[in-house]
This record gives structure tokens, sequence and C-alpha cells, in this order.
């Protein structure tokens, strides 16, 4: 009888196998953050702010968010709000995750860890069947950190030094990688579909209309991604187990 092979779900969770996990996830990271440096340079930025940035955030439609709020002189209070909105998904990913971490997570870890927590590390993570030990998920992590901070540097040193017929085509780099990230899903539910176009559409209204030019950036973010998830969780729920109603 031949002995079956383990598959890298129910493999031991070692430091290392962390590392191999995150290393695509780093240096997907490391080209979405050049373009990120890039883009906080041209805005502006210093370099090492830009750094500083990606290193105490790790969120790339947060920082953009962000950078558009600091750009056009916000306020702090626009800043907190559009980074409540935007990464209020991490809240749900980190109460999942806490309930796959091993005894061996105290309350400092899980506090420390979360700062970590990105969609890919969350799909990664959670698709595990073990446990999740803290060596594994250090090795899952330190990659991906290393990869955004380390694009962050290269990309805003890059725009320091490169002339501006480059740095404006690489400053669109942003906008293509979430492009490509809502045109899959787009194709395959309508849900995903009407929530881009419905986003698309209050964010020109609210940039067109006269009497919204009052309103800064960063509350327009606000309100067309709060007006965006209220109604499509309304029209779209989330098809639970065993109810063949609700469409995803």
């Amino acid at each position: 009888m031949k002995k079956q092979k383990s598959t890298d779900f129910n493999k031991p969770l070692t430091f290392k196998f962390g590392l191999k996990d995150g290393l695509p996830i780093g240096l997907g990271y490391l080209s979405v953050a050049f373009a990120f440096g890039v883009k906080a340079v041209v805005a502006g930025v210093p370099w090492f702010m830009a750094l500083f940035i990606s290193m105490t955030n790790l969120t790339s439609a947060g920082q953009l968010a962000g950078l558009t709020v600091i750009t056009t002189l916000g306020t702090f209070l626009e800043i907190a709000v559009t980074q409540l909105v935007i990464n209020s998904r991490y809240f749900l990913m980190s109460i999942t995750l806490s309930q796959k971490m091993d005894d061996n997570f105290s309350f400092a870890n899980r506090f420390f860890y979360s700062a970590f927590v990105t969609d890919e590390i969350f799909a990664v993570a959670s698709s595990k069947k073990l446990p999740i030990n803290k060596k594994y998920f250090l090795g899952l992590v330190i990659l991906p950190y290393v990869g955004w901070s380390l694009g962050t540097l290269l990309g805003a040193t890059a725009g320091s030094i490169l002339p501006p017929i480059i740095t404006n085509s690489l400053n669109i780099a942003l906008y293509a990688m979430f492009i490509a990230i809502i045109v899959p899903p787009s194709t395959k539910q309508l849900g995903v579909a009407l929530a881009v176009l419905m986003s698309a559409g209050i964010s020109c209204a609210l940039y067109f209309i006269p009497v919204f030019s009052v309103l800064k950036d960063g509350i327009k973010i606000v309100i067309s991604a709060l007006i965006t998830a209220c109604l499509m969780a309304f029209l779209f729920p989330i098809k639970k187990e065993g109810d063949s109603d609700a469409v995803r």
C-alpha cells in the first residue's frame, strides 16, 4: 500500500514553512509597494516618510486613500475615519484567525501579530488545517513585511531621481493593481460587479456635481464606501449554510 503524500494543508507548521508560504506574497508586495513609493514622492511626501507609512500600515488601499487625504491637506479626523472604513474588513479577518491560533498565543502576541494581517496572509493562514503557532505565523509575515517596506523604499528612491515622464507612468501602477483585483470576480459575481459600478458612479457624482465640491477627498471616499457597502449588504447578503435564497 502506497504511503499517502502529505499536502501543504497538513504539513507541520514550522518557521521555515511559514517563510515558504510568505515568499510569493512578499514578491507581490514588492512591486505594488514600489508603485506606492513612487506615487508618494511624486505627491510631495519625503522618501523617509513614505517608508515610515509602509512600515506602520501594511495596507495598499488604506495607504493610497490616506495619501490622498494627506496631499489634499485633510484633517486627522478624515484620515482616521477613512482608515476605519477601508480597513474594517481586517476586524473580521483577525477575529477569524484568532480562532485558529494555538494556546501559546498570548493576548500580547495576538495584539502584535494583528498588525500584519492582510488579505493574502489571512487567506494563506486560514487555509491551514492545523492550529497556527507563533513560529509559523512569524515566518509567514516576515517576507511580506520586508517586501512591502523595501518596495516602498525603492519606489520612493526611484521617484526622487527618475524623470517625470517615467514616474508619471509608474504612478498609475496602483490603480492598475486595483483594476486587476476587481475585474476577475466582477465577471463571475453580479454583486461584485454592481458594487464596483455603484462605487464608481457615486465617486463620479461626488466629484463632478458642484454642490459636493465642498467635501474633502477623504470624506468622499468614506461616503462612497459606506453607501455601496450598505446597499450591497442588503441586496446581496452573504449566503449562509442551508440558505438557498441568498445570493453571493
